[in-house]
Formats: C-alpha cells, structure tokens, sequence
C-alpha cells in the first residue's frame, strides 16, 4: 500500500498540475475590457511533450509524455451591478500516451477522452465601464492611461473520463474552486497584468481502488508583459508560478508539495474585425525532483458576434 499511495501521489503531480497551470490559468488579457452582449467563441489544439521524473523508488526511468489537448471555449460578456462581467464556459479533449521503463521493462499507458469542464464568472470592479457598440468604441479609443481590477471564480466540474480502477486519469473525480484577483495597467501600448489565484480541491472518495484523497491548497501567481503592434496584432511574455497543493492519501501526508515555474510567448493576430489567431509557446519546469518539464505549442482560433 505504502509504494502504491506513493506512486499514486506522484502522478497527481504529473498528471494534473501541468495541465491546469498551463492550459488553463497562465492566459494573457483575461481581464481585458469587454463590450457588453458580446459573444466570443474560440478553440484550437494544443501540443504537449514533456520529461516526468519520479522518485528513485518508483524504479521508473526514462518517463515521457505526450499529449494533444484540443480545447473549445465560450464567453459572454454583461453588465452586472453596473459592472462589466463575462460567464465562460471551457472544455477540452485530450489523447495522451505516458511511455517510460518502469522496473526495467518498457511500458505505455493511453487515454483518450473529455477533460473536466471549467465555468468561470469575473467581475471589472475597477475600470472597463459596461459599454457596448459605439460607446464602447470611443471609450477603447481615449484610453492611454487605464487601470482595470477584478474578481473572478472559475469552478473545475468533475466531468472528464475517469477510471477508479486506474492511477492516470484525464478527470479528476472532484470539484475544484479557484478564486482570483487581478490588476491591469494600460500605458500606450504596453499592458501589464497580475493575477492572484487559490486551488481549494475537494475531497476524491474514490481515488485508485476505494482510497480518500484530500490535497492542500495551491497558490498560483502569473504576471504578463504585453505590446499591442500594428493592425490588431499584439504579443506578450508570461510567467507564473505554483506553490503547495501537497497531497494526503488515507490520512498519510505524501510531502509532495509543488513548485513549478511556468512561463510562455504569444503572439495574436486578427483574421478579420471578428476574428482572430493566437499561437502560444509554453513551457513548465518543477523546481522539486519529482515532477514534469513540458513544452507546448497552442493555436487557439476566435471569433466574436
């Protein structure tokens, strides 16, 4: 039992944190004024390869993963509290192959299906009045100097394939709540954000053969430099970092707690007034000696009506 609860909270660590830091929360302009009534829907692949390193006694070498994640998303932006406020509603699908040596023999694990779902509400408490066609317009055009502070709650649904029977699952069997604080200054060109954001995860009853999983906070800071360049397109550079989230398996402390160093590139382009291409360049590196380095390509399609 003990070598299994071991293995198992390490594969939480791989499995999950990854996606959810990099997918997920490190997103430039997520706090960028909105006209109100405005629909937006986007999606687009994203390619992941990545190096897991495990603890020696797991006997595991050589660990790789490989995974194609291809996400769709919706927002609708309202006003609220005469208040600027977005509803957002995420999904993806993943076909993932970990492969490696585990006790010197070579071994291969896919899974392919539906990830949870994420809904996320937020609020511009500061800044980025409720505005809409014309009005709107005028407003984006006199602002050099802004500054936009918000509130928002994503909630992680447990829809995703799940296995209880299996260690590596693309769902998580359980509810997963992320309260953020965000603040972003607009000086000509440049934008300059930072988020503030807690994982508080729910308990998983189910987890690997009937085992009770509980798993800490986590905390999650993210920082993003941005230039707006010629005709709409724009580019930015983000970090971020990840912190706790050490996990308990039957009442035993695992002292797995994550460090994780996540930073990517983005590049946006408009296809048209409506439309509009993002490619992303993404990597994670753990800053403990069990965990996953990554690298991902993501080109995320938009458009809006």
């Amino acid at each position: 039992m003990k070598r299994i609860s071991l293995l198992a909270s390490l594969i939480i660590l791989t499995t999950c944190f990854w996606r959810a830091a990099l997918a997920q929360e490190l997103e430039p302009r997520r706090w960028s004024h909105l006209p109100t009534g405005g629909h937006f829907f986007g999606g687009g692949p994203a390619i992941t390869r990545g190096d897991i390193f495990f603890d020696p006694v797991i006997r595991a070498e050589d660990a790789e993963l490989d995974m194609v994640t291809t996400v769709i998303k919706y927002i609708h932006s309202f006003e609220f509290f005469e208040k600027t406020a977005r509803i957002s509603l995420q999904q993806g699908h993943q076909n993932g192959v970990w492969s490696g040596l585990l006790d010197t023999v070579p071994t291969t694990i896919q899974r392919v299906g539906l990830t949870d779902t994420v809904v996320r509400f937020a609020i511009n408490l500061k800044g980025a009045p409720p505005l809409s066609g014309r009005d709107y317009q005028a407003y984006r055009g006199a602002q050099d100097r802004e500054t936009i502070v918000g509130l928002g709650l994503a909630v992680q649904l447990p829809t995703g394939e799940y296995m209880d029977d299996k260690l590596i699952n693309l769902g998580s069997n359980r509810f997963t709540f992320r309260p953020q604080f965000g603040v972003v200054h607009n000086r000509g060109n440049w934008s300059y954000e930072a988020t503030a954001a807690v994982w508080l995860y729910t308990k998983n009853d189910n987890f690997f053969g009937g085992n009770k999983l509980k798993q800490d906070p986590l905390l999650f800071l993210q920082t993003h430099i941005i230039r707006n360049l010629q005709a709409g397109a724009w580019a930015g550079l983000s970090l971020g970092y990840g912190s706790g989230g050490e996990s308990t398996i039957n009442g035993i402390e695992k002292d797995d707690s994550k460090k994780n160093i996540v930073w990517a590139l983005s590049y946006g382009l408009p296809l048209s007034p409506r439309s509009s291409l993002k490619l992303v360049y993404g990597s994670t590196d753990t800053r403990t000696s069990t965990g996953l380095d990554s690298d991902s390509l993501i080109i995320v399609f938009s458009s809006a009506w």
